[in-house]
């Protein structure tokens, strides 16, 4: 797979079953409500940041995250097709998603404990006072 051929865009948000579709390929789906339409819907619905990764017309990535644009961006998903992994697509959608933000603006995500050695070879520093309640 050519990376170069990888278009990605911020105008698109997928509807709900390609946005399944995608968090299955993607080894996601065990984290997400994937068989909760309605919770996709307003998962999709509320996020106000969304970046996609596509392979001529194939969506293979997605990247949705809550932000103000100014102090903090959540990304809460990053989903890549495992066929398209290690390319650099989850990189090339966290530029995209900063590249949206203020200078000043922290990202900011809880990551899959599968997905931690990918955070930190791209970077991104640990946090050892984030605090989740959860459900």
């Amino acid at each position: 797979m050519n990376r170069d051929a990888i278009t990605y865009r911020t105008d698109y948000v997928p509807d709900v079953s390609e946005f399944r579709s995608v968090l299955e390929r993607s080894g996601l789906a065990e984290r997400r409500p994937v068989k909760d339409d309605d919770a996709l819907r307003k998962m999709l619905e509320h996020a106000n940041l969304t970046v996609t990764a596509w392979s001529d017309q194939k969506l293979i990535g997605v990247s949705r995250s809550l932000t103000d644009y100014s102090f903090c961006c959540y990304l809460s998903d990053l989903a890549v097709d495992r066929e398209y992994q290690k390319l650099g697509i989850g990189s090339k959608m966290i530029d995209k998603t900063k590249e949206q933000l203020d200078k000043s603006c922290s990202i900011i995500l809880l990551s899959a404990p599968k997905a931690v050695k990918f955070y930190e070879r791209i970077g991104l520093s640990p946090h050892p006072a984030a605090f989740v309640i959860p459900v």
